[in-house]
C-alpha cells in the first residue's frame, strides 16, 4: 500500500515518498554535498513532522542524494549570516530536528554513504539505527575550525563510550566505517553496491514487528535512558504489564502457540 510522495519536486532541498509502510528522505543538495541549510533544515523539519503523524509509515530511513550522506551545517550560508538572532535560530532549529528524529514513533534507519561530518555525524547519531557503505567515514570536525562540536557531541556521546565521543569531539580526526561499527555509531556495514540490500533487509524485519510495540518501546527507550534505575525499572515493568495486556500481545501469544505467523494488522 502506498501514499502520496510528500515532496515530489526534483529541486527540493528534501526529497520523500512513502511506499509499501516505509517513509524514504533524501536529503537533497548534492552540489554541496548536502550541507545543512537553514531551508533544507526547515523542509526536513516539516517533512519529519508529516511522517511521524502517518499511520501507513512504519519505518523512515533517510538518505542523502550525491557523492555524501552529509557534512554539517553550511559553512558559507553561516559565515555570509553571521549574527546572534541567525546563528542561533539555526542551531536551535538542528537540535528540534534531532531531538524530533528520537520522538518520531517510527523507527529511523540512517542510510549513510560517502562522509558524515559534524551535524551530518549528529544527524547519523541521532536517527535509531545506522548502515553505512564500507568506504563512509566519520568525523566530528568544528575542533579544526574553531567550533567544539557541542551539539553534534549530545547523540555522539548517547552512541559510543566517552573516551570514544572525545577521541572524536576533541581530534576532529575522521575514523571509517569499520571503526564507527565497532564503536557503536552504527548498527552494520555493506559494500556500498550492497548498501541498499542491507537497508532493506533490516526494513523487513521492522515490518514484520508489531507497530505499536515498536512506538511504545522507542518512547520508552529514550525516557528510561536518562532516568536513574530505579525509576527506569518502574516505568518497564508499567509498560510491559500494559503491553502484555493489550491486543498486540495477544495475537503475537496465540500466533506463536498456533505456529503461524502473527498479524498486526488494526483489528
Amino acid at each position: 500500500m502506498s501514499s502520496p510522495a510528500v515532496a515530489t519536486d526534483p529541486a527540493a532541498p528534501v526529497l520523500a515518498e512513502v511506499l509499501d509502510g516505509v517513509g524514504r528522505v533524501t536529503l537533497n543538495r548534492p552540489q554541496q554535498f548536502n550541507a545543512l541549510s537553514m531551508t533544507l533544515l526547515d523542509a526536513l523539519e516539516q517533512t519529519l513532522e508529516r511522517l511521524a503523524a502517518d499511520r501507513e509509515v512504519r519505518v523512515v530511513v533517510i538518505a542523502a542524494a550525491g557523492k555524501a550522506f552529509c557534512p554539517g551545517h553550511d559553512l558559507k550560508e553561516m559565515a555570509a549570516e553571521r549574527t546572534p538572532e541567525f546563528i542561533g535560530g539555526l542551531f536551535a532549529k538542528c537540535c528540534r530536528v534531532m531531538l524530533g528524529l528520537t520522538r518520531m514513533p517510527q523507527p529511523v534507519i540512517a542510510r549513510v554513504h560517502g562522509i558524515a561530518t559534524a551535524a551530518g555525524c549528529q544527524l547519523v547519531a541521532a536517527c535509531d539505527l545506522a548502515v553505512a557503505a564500507s568506504d563512509a567515514r566519520f568525523a566530528t570536525s568544528g575542533i579544526n575550525y574553531g567550533l567544539f562540536c557541542a551539539t553534534p557531541g549530545v547523540p555522539l556521546s548517547r552512541n559510543i563510550g566517552r573516551k570514544q565521543a572525545l577521541e572524536m569531539l576533541l581530534t576532529g580526526e575522521f575514523i571509517d566505517a569499520e571503526t564507527a561499527l565497532r564503536w557503536g555509531l552504527v548498527n552494520s556495514v555493506a559494500p556500498p553496491a550492497e548498501l541498499d540490500a542491507a537497508i532493506d533487509g533490516l526494513v523487513r524485519t521492522l515490518l514484520a514487528k508489531p507497530p505499536a510495540a515498536l512506538a511504545q518501546g522507542k518512547r520508552f527507550f529514550y525516557r528510561q535512558i536518562e532516568q536513574g534505575m530505579t525509576q527506569a525499572y518502574e516505568e518497564a515493568a508499567a509498560l510491559i504489564t500494559s503491553q502484555m495486556l493489550a491486543d498486540e500481545a495477544l495475537e503475537g501469544v496465540n500466533a506463536f502457540m498456533a505456529k503461524r505467523k502473527p498479524d498486526w494488522s488494526p483489528k
